[in-house]
């Protein structure tokens, strides 16, 4: 199943270059099988994680078990990950009916949390619930102390503003609209060599994949224990940690 994907590492070594592949897993708030078994796989093959974290709700125990794993970082993840949406909008907690004031307000104090309860590995990186986050906020997350932005696919809400750049995730190994779960795992990587192949015409923009640990099933941790297996050793690819990415200082999206 992963032949194509080593196939496509394969030029990218042929051409002397390596494939910029980084691992991003949201929604952590605390300590769980789960957590600890995508631990374990960061371990096992040696690839560094962001883990987005919801500030509010999260333990201390969850800041220790990260410190206790060096390969994992932590990024903020919104406020206490709640919408603010108005009915019949798409789900949004930085913006929507709350007001920019409001959420400047609950970010600097998550910054803080998370600095607190994980020390070095809390970096300046935010990411927002849903991927969502209102113009209007993006423009203030330099006054706040975040120095860069982390949503999915093309997009790109840092823009030009001063102090801050992007680095997005753009496989979402789960499907949401369907199981709920894993998606095809002959999908992803069909999904994968594709994000590759345009990389390497991108100068080496990284490719995120995106992770959502409570909600794996079988086929979410095969396919990642499969994924790791393929690209770590390869002379084609390096798992990269976010925050050797984001200080680079420019626009990271493929």
């Amino acid at each position: 199943m992963f032949s194509s994907l080593s196939d496509e590492l394969d030029c990218w070594a042929s051409a002397g270059l390596q494939a910029r592949l980084w691992f991003r897993d949201d929604d952590a708030t605390q300590p769980t099988e789960a957590l600890v078994r995508l631990a374990e796989l960061a371990d096992r093959f040696a690839v560094p994680m962001l883990l987005a974290v919801v500030p509010k709700p999260a333990t201390r125990q969850l800041g220790q078990f990260i410190a206790n794993n060096p390969l994992l970082d932590a990024a903020v993840h919104g406020y206490r990950h709640r919408s603010h949406a108005a009915a019949g909008q798409k789900s949004i907690e930085l913006g929507g009916a709350h007001p920019v004031a409001a959420v400047c307000r609950e970010l600097s104090w998550s910054l803080g949390r998370l600095q607190e309860l994980c020390g070095p590995s809390a970096g300046d990186i935010l990411v927002p619930p849903w991927n969502r986050i209102a113009p209007d906020v993006v423009q203030q997350l330099p006054e706040l102390g975040f120095g860069a932005l982390s949503t999915f696919g093309a997009a790109n809400e840092a823009g030009n503003v001063e102090g801050l750049v992007q680095l997005n995730t753009h496989l979402d190994i789960i499907d949401w609209k369907a199981s709920r779960g894993g998606r095809d795992p002959e999908w992803l990587v069909r999904e994968l060599v594709k994000l590759l192949a345009q990389a390497r015409d991108a100068e080496n923009a990284p490719v995120g994949v995106l992770a959502h640990h409570l909600v794996h099933d079988a086929t979410a941790w095969n396919f990642l224990e499969g994924l790791f297996d393929a690209t770590t050793g390869h002379p084609g690819a390096i798992w990269c940690r976010a925050s050797q990415l984001t200080q680079n200082g420019a626009i990271l999206s493929a």
